[in-house]
C-alpha cells in the first residue's frame, strides 16, 4: 500500500492550528483599578533590595536621584546638624565635629516642593521665626522631619528647579528606579509612588516626599503601632 502523503491543505490546516494555540490574546479591562501604592512603611518592608555598591558615593555613603530628577537623596551620617552629603560643602569632616555623636540618616533635597505645615516647623530659625522653609527631609534612627532654616534654594532646586542650571555634581548620581529599595545601617530609601521614601522600618518612623506633597510617619506611642503623625501634606 502506498504511504499517506500530506495535502497541501493538511499542511495549511496543521499551520493555522499551531499558530492559533500559540498566540495569547489579551485584552484591556475597562473596569480593572489598580491598586493603590502601599503605605510608605510597608512599601520599605517589602521592596526587593537593590545592590547599594551601584550607588556609593566612597567614604560609606550611597546617594541617588529620582527618574524625573525631582528628589535627591543620602543614606550617610551626621554629627549634631552637620550632615555629610558628598555634593555640597558642609562641615561633617571638621575636627571641631569630632567630640560629635555619629549617627546614621538619610537626607532628601527636592527641586519642587510644597511648604512645610506649621505643626511641623521645627526651629525658630536663630530666633526670627522666619527662614523655615520646605524641600528638604531628615531621617535619623528615631526622628523624621520636614524643612529646614536656610537662605535660598537647595541644591536640586539650583539644579533641577524651575529655573535650575541642569549642570554640577547632582547630574552625574546613580538613579534609583521607581519601585527600587536601598539600605544602610538600618535605614532604607525606596522610589516609589512618584516621589521617596525613607524609614527605619523596626522603629516604626519614616517620611515621604514628593513634589505635590509630603508626610511624616512615627508609631503611636500609646499603641506600639505605625501610623501617620498627620495627614498627608499637600500643596
Amino acid at each position: 500500500m502506498e504511504p499517506m502523503r500530506p495535502t497541501v491543505w493538511g499542511i495549511m490546516a496543521a499551520l493555522f492550528l499551531l499558530t492559533a494555540t500559540a498566540c495569547t490574546i489579551t485584552t484591556e479591562d475597562p473596569g480593572y483599578v489598580p491598586p493603590p501604592p502601599l503605605p510608605a512603611l510597608e512599601q520599605l518592608e517589602q521592596a526587593p533590595l537593590a545592590d547599594s555598591g551601584d550607588f556609593s558615593q566612597g567614604q560609606d555613603v550611597i546617594s541617588f536621584i529620582t527618574e524625573d530628577r525631582n528628589v535627591v537623596c543620602s543614606l550617610t551620617s551626621a554629627r549634631g546638624e552637620h550632615i555629610d552629603l558628598p555634593y555640597e560643602q558642609n562641615s561633617f569632616s571638621d575636627s571641631a565635629n569630632n567630640k560629635l555623636a555619629t549617627v546614621p540618616v538619610a537626607h532628601c533635597e527636592l527641586a519642587v516642593y510644597v511648604k512645610p505645615a506649621a505643626e511641623d516647623v521645627k526651629d525658630d530659625c536663630a530666633g526670627t521665626g522666619l527662614g523655615y522653609l520646605g524641600g528638604t527631609a531628615l531621617l535619623t534612627p528615631e526622628t523624621a522631619s520636614y524643612g529646614e532654616c536656610r537662605s535660598g534654594v537647595t541644591q536640586m532646586e539650583a539644579a533641577y528647579g524651575p529655573k535650575g542650571s541642569k549642570s554640577g555634581p547632582l547630574t552625574q548620581l546613580p538613579v534609583l528606579a521607581e519601585g527600587q529599595n536601598i539600605e544602610r545601617n538600618g535605614l532604607r530609601c525606596s522610589a516609589y509612588n512618584g516621589g521617596v521614601a525613607c524609614g527605619n522600618v523596626s522603629a516604626g518612623v519614616a517620611f515621604f516626599v514628593s513634589r505635590g506633597s509630603y508626610e511624616l510617619i512615627s508609631k503611636a506611642p500609646e499603641t506600639g503601632v505605625p501610623g501617620a503623625v498627620g495627614p498627608s501634606k499637600s500643596a
